[in-house]
């Protein structure tokens, strides 16, 4: 059973797990907030290099961006097996019993497992390939091809991560 931290004190009264009005935590809560900045930020940071043709300011925002997205699934890794019991948060869904929690969850995962991964290599190659002065090169369509599949995966993410959180806490 994972340790429970007593965090409602930041509702400010009001009766409930998180900081939104579900039963999710204050960590699945800030995810579920922040991936949909995450994305906004990613699909910005594109239009920069694609139309703009600004390969510093994208490369930049990509590597902040990758940054976050680390210690935010660190910060949500620790907080899922140290200090919230998310099932318990989940069981009063309508959705629980009929199996449909754990379907969305093992489908958001197809997706939130290989993100991180992609975009490590997104990067990593990146910098071998661009350096820290990036410029259009022979190694632009392939990470053209791996940028299209992180910022697929990372939208596919934050779908089907939205979703199993309607379907686990808000869900009524």
């Amino acid at each position: 059973m994972p340790l429970q931290l007593d965090l409602n004190w930041l509702n400010f009264g009001i009766v409930a797990t998180g900081i939104l009005p579900t039963r999710g935590s204050v960590m699945l809560d800030v995810i579920f907030l922040a991936t949909f900045a995450i994305v906004m930020v990613m699909s910005f940071s594109i239009y920069l290099v694609r139309v703009r043709r600004k390969y510093r300011t994208h490369a930049r925002i990509q590597l902040v961006l990758g940054l976050i997205l680390i210690v935010a699934i660190t910060a949500f890794e620790i907080d899922l097996r140290f200090f919230t019991d998310w099932r318990s948060q989940a069981r009063p869904s309508p959705y629980y019993e009929t199996g449909w929690v754990d379907r969305w969850l093992i489908i958001h995962l197809c997706f939130a497992i290989p993100t991180p991964l992609l975009w490590i290599a997104a990067i990593w190659l990146a910098i071998r390939w661009f350096g820290w002065e990036p410029r259009p090169n022979r190694h632009s369509a392939k990470h053209r091809v791996l940028g299209r599949l992180a910022a697929g995966a990372m939208t596919m993410t934050t779908i089907t991560g939205w979703i199993f959180y309607y379907v686990a806490f808000a869900a009524k």
